[in-house]
């Protein structure tokens, strides 16, 4: 006689003693997870020993914070933001020092480069002590800046052989713009536009900064011969600038 599977329950259920239909249920191998868990730790115990159960390694720490951002902290062999950004504090010593220091050998390799942390650095130094002698000079600053490089550049691609970057060519003008940095910070004590003062205070920085630039390019476009050549644009570029502060 056949039985109904919908009605007798005791057989779908397996409740009846000594008889199954050859039905076998095997028991799992997973473990309750209520059983297992304590506290939010499952069978492999924290988040850290499962990673590390599973990769070899421990969990890496990583530092949430916006200094982290600057620094080397964060994920394991992240180069830090500056790195990224192409700021190489070193190059800007050395470029800085070069320009303090005209006479000293050039070490072409800083010059590879094309940073302009520096020079925008000294354009944003100018600005704020013209302002504060009362002259704002942002939008002067910034367009003889743009229009001497871009003359420059074109001028220096149709001297040399080898020819130069229009960034690199900006770069170094505006490392080499430190002396009227200085310049304009005498300008805070001293009225510059009092006669013979003025002359003689921005020629001084007006040949500092034309020597260094002028060398600077001479070296990296191996253009010794050409020196005064190079020196004559130079110059007038630096003289807008120390124009600008001065009057």
């Amino acid at each position: 006689m056949a039985h109904s599977v919908l009605f007798d329950q005791d057989q779908m259920y397996g409740t009846t003693s000594g008889h199954n239909d050859g039905l076998e249920f095997y028991q799992t191998q997973y473990a309750n997870p209520a059983a297992s868990t304590t506290g939010g730790v499952g069978v492999h115990g924290s988040a850290d020993e499962f990673y590390a159960s599973s990769y070899g390694t421990a969990l890496p720490i990583v530092e949430r914070s916006w200094l982290a951002a600057f620094g080397t902290g964060g994920f394991p062999n992240e180069a830090p933001l500056v790195e990224e950004l192409g700021i190489n504090f070193q190059h800007i010593k050395s470029k800085t020092l070069a320009v303090l220091n005209p006479f000293k050998p050039i070490d072409t390799e800083i010059y590879d480069d094309a940073d302009m942390s520096g020079p925008l650095l000294f354009i944003l130094v100018l600005g704020t002590f013209l302002l504060l002698s009362g002259k704002s000079q942002f939008g002067y600053i910034y367009g003889v800046g743009l229009l001497g490089t871009v003359g420059i550049w074109a001028i220096l691609n149709l001297m040399s052989q080898g020819g130069i970057e229009v960034m690199r060519t900006a770069s170094i003008l505006g490392y080499c713009l430190l002396p009227i940095v200085f310049l304009g910070s005498i300008g805070l004590a001293v009225d510059l536009k009092s006669g013979q003062l003025a002359a003689v205070a921005a020629l001084i920085p007006i040949a500092w900064c034309t020597y260094s630039s002028a060398t600077m390019f001479v070296t990296v476009l191996s253009m010794s011969e050409q020196r005064l050549l190079v020196a004559y644009p130079i110059g007038l570029f630096y003289t807008s600038f120390a124009l600008l502060t001065v009057f």
